[in-house]
């Protein structure tokens, strides 16, 4: 038995079913509504197009996620009245038939979309046959609440007429078209031989779909433990300290319950509420995994920030949002990771000083080497918002400075008559740069220099358009500096150490 409900990703947008409505996916219409195809809307239609048939037409962007959590709700109903559902897609799922239960196959598929309906799925459709294929093909051909039954061993007989645009392999529906194949039946009837050997193992495949014969068992799904955790507290507590002590037992259980499925936790969502309703609400996410320790850091952390606990505290919820194999994170055969105690002495001075005052650094993508330095709180993940290995025009070649100022320190270069060194509009210096200081009042010879490097920022914006150059700069005294010249004005970014 195959459920379908037509039109799933404008069911989980939530699009008003009376407005007409389409769903976005690369600029082309992925799912349209009742009402936006009886204006002319098609899947497949560009944005544009889409738009000039049914100006007043509702859009929004395609979201899989989206679809997949709210077909959920609709796999957990079918499970309530027959165990094992198998997902395809969301949208489309298959069981085997009850029939024994609820006295028939057109009883079974009733009383499943009358659950459906009250569930808020207002149109799903039903295909019964011997074959997957078979039975989403007649699920396609049903009525809205109503079911299709194709009889035992009739499957081939149903899929003859039906046109060849069934099979879901556009490339392969086009060669037979232009082959004159116009039906599932034209198909089925050329030699199992010759199809192998024209269209390969995968036409062979679809080729057996078109006479009946599906192979494609029904891959029921597991559904996955419930490792949320909660801490009640009666009576509610206000001060950090109790609250961080009394959910030791919980955060251990929710340690111990992810690796008895052999999983660790990575990013888990804490959520605190306080007098009643949801308060606080922050995801982590940790370089390694979550221990129970590291666990009830974050709550604190998470309620020691200002003006986030107003209220005292009555629950705490850990749920898990990112689940890996703990053989993902083991250690090697010679160790392996952080010293546990550096760890933890590290976070007792986070508990002191607060969690954003211990920071660890990290290189990121970037030109200069203060945009590639990227700091984030001890504990958290790096999560670089710009990739390092992607080109970066302009960027330093190898080595690194050691030390990266806070803020750039002005600095003079002049060339040999004590002219200032400046920058043309073809990126050549105006002069040979001779003596630089980046301390007031001391000058040094320049041994040696090279460069410039040259970076136009935001040059297409005539307003915000900036230009500068980078130069590396060796005194005799063989002190190394990086320097940026921006016009005439000079600047030290970093040393080499």
């Amino acid at each position: 038995m195959v459920l379908w409900a037509p039109d799933w990703p404008i069911v989980s947008a939530e699009l008003p079913s009376s407005a007409p409505g389409a769903v976005l996916h690369k600029g082309h219409v992925l799912a349209c509504s009742q009402a936006a195809r009886a204006e002319g809307v098609r899947r497949g239609m560009r944005r544009r197009d889409a738009q000039s048939r049914c100006p007043d037409l509702v859009l929004c962007d395609h979201n899989p996620d989206a679809d997949a959590r709210a077909f959920e709700s609709v796999l957990t109903a079918i499970e309530e009245l027959s165990p094992g559902v198998a997902p395809l897609r969301p949208g489309l799922c298959a069981i085997r038939v009850p029939s024994r239960f609820y006295g028939g196959e057109a009883e079974a598929a009733a009383v499943i979309a009358e659950r459906l309906v009250a569930l808020g799925v207002w149109d799903v459709r039903t295909g019964i046959a011997d074959g997957l294929f078979a039975a989403e093909q007649a699920a396609r051909r049903a009525l809205a609440q109503d079911s299709l039954v194709v009889a035992a061993g009739s499957s081939a007989q149903f899929l003859r007429d039906l046109p060849i645009d069934a099979l879901d392999d556009a490339p392969l529906v086009g060669l037979l078209r232009r082959m004159g194949l116009l039906t599932l039946g034209d198909f089925a009837a050329l030699p199992p031989a010759d199809v192998h050997t024209r269209f390969g193992t995968h036409g062979g495949l679809l080729h057996r779909l078109a006479r009946g014969q599906d192979p494609q068992p029904i891959s029921r799904r597991q559904v996955p433990p419930e490792f949320e955790a909660t801490l009640l507290l009666e009576p509610p507590l206000e001060l950090v300290e109790p609250i961080a002590f009394s959910l030791r037992t919980t955060a251990e259980a929710f340690v111990a319950d992810l690796a008895a499925y052999g999983l660790v936790c990575t990013t888990v969502l804490v959520e605190v509420d306080a007098d009643g309703s949801l308060a606080t609400s922050r995801r982590w996410m940790h370089p390694r995994w979550f221990g129970a320790t590291d666990l009830i850091d974050r709550v604190r952390w998470q309620l020691q920030v200002d003006g986030a606990i107003r209220a005292p505290v009555d629950a705490v919820r850990l749920i898990p949002e990112v689940t890996e194999p703990l053989g993902d994170h083991a250690d090697s055969l010679f160790g392996g990771g952080p010293d546990d105690r550096v760890e933890r002495g590290v976070a007792r001075v986070q508990s002191i000083v607060g969690h954003e005052s211990v920071v660890s650094a990290s290189v990121q993508g970037g030109r200069g080497p203060r945009e590639r330095t990227l700091l984030v709180p001890w504990g958290e993940r790096v999560v670089s918002r710009r990739p390092p290995g992607l080109p970066w025009p302009g960027s330093l070649p190898p080595p690194a400075p050691a030390t990266v100022f806070a803020e750039p320190q002005q600095a003079m270069v002049v060339g040999a008559e004590g002219q200032p060194v400046r920058l043309t509009d073809r990126g050549a210096v105006t002069s040979e740069p001779a003596r630089f200081q980046t301390t007031p009042g001391q000058w040094k010879p320049i041994a040696s220099w090279a460069g410039p490097w040259p970076v136009d920022e935001q040059w297409w914006d005539e307003a915000s358009a900036h230009r500068v150059a980078r130069f590396q700069v060796v005194g005799v005294d063989g002190s190394a500096w990086l320097m940026l010249v921006d016009d005439a004005h000079w600047w030290t970014e970093a040393r080499y150490d």
